[in-house]
C-alpha cells in the first residue's frame, strides 16, 4: 500500500472538501450530482471521466439519470477515503467545468 492508498483522517478529509464545492460526504463515499445540458452531452461528460480514470487507475461509480449524473468516489482496496478520491475529485471537477453541465 503506497501513501496514496492510506486513509485520510476525519480534518484531512474536511479540508479536502472545503476546496470541493459541490461533492459531499456520504460514509466512506465522496458524491456529486451535476446535470448536463442534455442527454449525449452527459455521455460525452462520462466518456472524459472514464478516460481520465484509466490514466489515474481510479475508477468512480457513475450513475446516468437521462442529463443528470452522479459520481461516487472511494477507494474499496483501502476501505474508504483516501488521497486517491480527492485528486479523482478534483479531476472530475476541471472536466464538468470544460465540459457541458449546467450544474
Amino acid at each position: 500500500m503506497t501513501a496514496a492508498d492510506d486513509l485520510l483522517s476525519e480534518s484531512e478529509i474536511s479540508d479536502g472538501l472545503a476546496s470541493l464545492p459541490g461533492w459531499i460526504r456520504e460514509g466512506d463515499t465522496l458524491m456529486r450530482s451535476v446535470r448536463a445540458s442534455s442527454f449525449l452531452g452527459g455521455i460525452d461528460l462520462v466518456n472524459a471521466v472514464a478516460r481520465a480514470a484509466e490514466d489515474a487507475n481510479h475508477h468512480p461509480d457513475i450513475t446516468i439519470r437521462w442529463r443528470e449524473l452522479t459520481f461516487a468516489l472511494s477507494t474499496h482496496s483501502a476501505g474508504g477515503l483516501t488521497a486517491k478520491d480527492l485528486a479523482m475529485a478534483s479531476r472530475i471537477d476541471r472536466i464538468v467545468e470544460a465540459g457541458e453541465s449546467t450544474d
